[in-house]
């Protein structure tokens, strides 16, 4: 097994050339009020900023769903899910609050009732014990076209999964 380094997890940015490759989501607890979290990712490193703020960090290609909540005292006023690749160094990418610099957008819902319905998808692909950061990236595309147009999306089976698997081999 090979041991490839963090993405700057001592050095400081200018000393780490990794770093700048990395894609940073920083992630506030605020209990009740706001909360971001990841729901599915590979960390790669871990910065705690306060005891209400850390960053992590992803390398290029991983695939992560960032969870952002916030309420004031009448309940919920904000809830969105963010699924996105971590961009390579020069790749276009999309900026998202709180995700530097951005990332390859595979999804994002807003409101909660469609945020709960993307993470009960989450939940299907891991009880199939697939892991969501290594499905096909067009599922993710699929469930946000089809839950923004208010219909469901298709299942995502462990068949679905090996034909993914066999594609994605014919094109490296």
């Amino acid at each position: 097994m090979t041991h490839q380094p963090a993405c700057g997890r001592v050095r400081s940015r200018a000393a780490d050339p990794l770093r700048k490759d990395c894609t940073e989501i920083e992630l506030i607890w605020i209990e009740k009020r706001i909360e971001h979290w990841i729901r599915f990712g590979r960390i790669a490193s871990e910065r705690i900023v306060s005891r209400k703020t850390r960053i992590v960090a992803f390398r290029p290609d991983a695939v992560v769903a960032f969870v952002r909540w916030s309420a004031n005292d009448f309940g919920t006023v904000h809830s969105r899910i963010d699924i996105l690749r971590a961009v390579r160094p020069g790749e276009a990418y999309t900026t998202a609050p709180f995700v530097r610099p951005g990332g390859e957008l595979l999804l994002s819902i807003q409101g909660w009732p469609k945020v709960r319905k993307v993470l009960e998808i989450i939940d299907r692909i891991e009880a199939e014990d697939l892991d969501p950061c290594d499905i096909a990236p067009e599922h993710w595309r699929h469930v946000h076209n089809r839950l923004s147009a208010g219909e469901p999306a298709r299942v995502y089976t462990a068949e679905r999964h090996q034909a993914w698997l066999k594609r994605k081999a014919l094109g490296q």
